[in-house]
């Protein structure tokens, strides 16, 4: 199968290495000439260090490398896909299969990326996420993810295209849940690395994490997914893994916000997009849409973009109204 991977940060190339693996063609674009020259030369890059880049793979910052591929998996960051997957539409052939990849939500319009990617490319996209650092599937350790699409046929076509012994794939038609699980939950491990910049121990990452899970399913389900989704690998799978790994930016950054970094000075020295930053605003917009309450989401909008003071804001968490945990406990009175 002729693909393309556009976008050369960890997570494109570690999935050109997938596909590599599998034994297809492979092209893998950079925006920048002199990137793609750097890879071309010396085939490491540098956000997964210490592994070398199959010999299969060949490189472009040509656009029109997209055309005549079976498969173009759009891999930059959120805030690129509009942009990206316009410059490559002229360029696609009318059965390429699209697999946005990136996890975010568009400021403004709120949309998924694999909106963004139908959209702008008029071609039937699958989304792909699951708890997958990039840093461990470029080492081809074992890992899960999930492709969905509301096709049936594609969202398998996808998972043949992936799938092997260490990366598995699963197929689902909830792309709204896919999506929104593995965007929102980047907020979630945004302020659990906040946390942990304050000191914080497990106790309250488990508090955390469960309730932010709780918050990601509740807008979730308004926006129409399935319950299900959230309890797995895109929803707490993804979860999991991004809340207590240092191969999270957003964890990472978030522990600089903690100790005392503002979100900008965080951002800047963690040196790559931290996506849950961007996310936070997103969801706020979703769930002012929705009419639904968000306080972790609210805690960390106000910390990132109004410079709120971390332990003041845990605090007011803290001691929000007593409720129930379950949405209707049906007890009788």
């Amino acid at each position: 199968m002729k693909t393309a991977v556009i976008g050369s940060g960890g997570w494109g190339t570690a999935l050109s290495m997938v596909l590599c693996k599998n034994g297809h063609e492979v092209t893998l674009w950079s925006h920048s000439a002199a990137q793609t020259e750097k890879l071309r030369q010396i085939r490491q890059n540098p956000r997964l260090e210490g592994v070398t880049l199959p010999e299969g793979i060949e490189f472009s910052s040509d656009p029109a490398c997209a055309g005549g591929k079976d498969l173009v998996v759009l891999a930059t960051p959120s805030f690129g896909v509009r942009e990206t997957a316009k410059s490559i539409a002229p360029y696609l052939g009318a059965g390429t299969v699209m697999v946005s990849v990136a996890k975010g939500i568009e400021p403004g319009t709120c949309l998924r990326m694999s909106e963004i990617v139908a959209a702008e490319t008029g071609r039937v996209t699958a989304a792909l996420s699951g708890p997958t650092h990039a840093e461990e599937v470029s080492r081809y350790l074992p890992t899960g993810c999930v492709a969905a699409c509301g096709d049936c046929a594609t969202a398998e076509f996808v998972q043949d295209a992936f799938m092997n012994e260490v990366f598995r794939v699963y197929t689902s038609p909830d792309v709204t849940g896919i999506e929104l699980g593995g965007a929102l939950k980047n907020i979630i491990a945004l302020s659990a690395g906040i946390g942990d910049g304050l000191g914080f121990e497990d106790n309250t990452k488990a508090l955390l994490m469960t309730r932010g899970l709780s918050e990601i399913a509740r807008l979730g389900l308004r926006y129409g997914a399935a319950r299900e989704t959230f309890a797995g690998l895109s929803g707490v799978g993804d979860l999991i893994v991004t809340c207590t790994s240092m191969h999270s930016r957003n964890r990472r950054a978030g522990i600089l916000i903690g100790q005392g970094a503002t979100a900008r000075e965080a951002m800047d020295r963690v040196g790559a997009v931290v996506e849950g930053y961007y996310a936070t605003e997103s969801a706020r917009q979703l769930g002012e849409r929705a009419g639904i309450d968000l306080p972790i989401v609210a805690a960390a909008y106000d910390i990132l973009y109004n410079n709120a003071d971390p332990r003041t804001v845990v605090s007011g968490l803290m001691t929000r109204e007593k409720r129930h945990e379950l949405e209707n406990p049906g007890w009788e009175n």
